[in-house]
Parts: C-alpha cells; sequence; structure tokens
C-alpha cells in the first residue's frame, strides 16, 4: 500500500505560481512512478504531469507545457511547480503512484491516489 498526502493548494491571482507537495509512505520512493491529475466540475480527469523513479523520463499534459514542472525529491516527496496560472487550471489537483518504472497518462494506470487539493485562479 501507498499512502499519498497532498498539500500546497490554495486560491491565487492569474498568473501567480503554485507548489503542489505529495508526501508518500508505505513503500519505498525509489519504486514508484508518480502523477497529477486535475479534475473540474462537469470534466473527465485529466493528465497534468508524470515522473519515473529516478526522476530522468516526465511527461506533462498539453495544456500545462511550459508552465508546470514536475520534479521530486529522494525521500518521498514529489512537486508540482505551477507558474503562469490562468482561470481554466482552476480545479481538485490529484497525486497518483504506480509501483511501476514509467509514469503514464491515464489515470487508471494509477494504483493509489490521494485525496485531492484545490486549486482556484481568480481572473
Amino acid at each position: 500500500q501507498v499512502q499519498l498526502v497532498e498539500s500546497g493548494g490554495g486560491l491565487v491571482q492569474a498568473g501567480d505560481s503554485l507548489r503542489l507537495s505529495c508526501a508518500a509512505s508505505g513503500r519505498a520512493f525509489s519504486s514508484i512512478s508518480m502523477g497529477w491529475f486535475r479534475q473540474a466540475p462537469g470534466k473527465e480527469r485529466e493528465f497534468v504531469a508524470g515522473i519515473n523513479p529516478s526522476g530522468g523520463n516526465k511527461a506533462y499534459g498539453d495544456s500545462v507545457k511550459g508552465r508546470f514542472t514536475i520534479y521530486r525529491d529522494n525521500e518521498n516527496t514529489a512537486y508540482l511547480q505551477m507558474n503562469s496560472l490562468k482561470p481554466e487550471d482552476t480545479s481538485i489537483y490529484y497525486c497518483a503512484a504506480r509501483v511501476a518504472t514509467i509514469a503514464t497518462t491515464t489515470a487508471r494506470s494509477y494504483n493509489y491516489w490521494g485525496q485531492g487539493i484545490q486549486v482556484t485562479v481568480s481572473s
């Protein structure tokens, strides 16, 4: 089992930056690929970013490329640095984990999920 706890969400203005954190426990962090997804009311869950266990491979959703950066430390935390935020980035953001060497872009391939954290960007 892997437990995930997100932090860092909140209310910001368009153009601001925000950093989300996801602390993982229950399994060796070096064996876990991490992902960030988001889901707005009435919409499907959307892939935001993913990173493999070594941190050497990253992937981003088209809507956040060039603005968001995913990274991880060597202990137990993955981060999502969000710059140049837009009102359309408003959503609940979820951290996800899978025990695999590849961070995929599909939600169903992740076995473990955090509780979600609200990010609201005002115009």
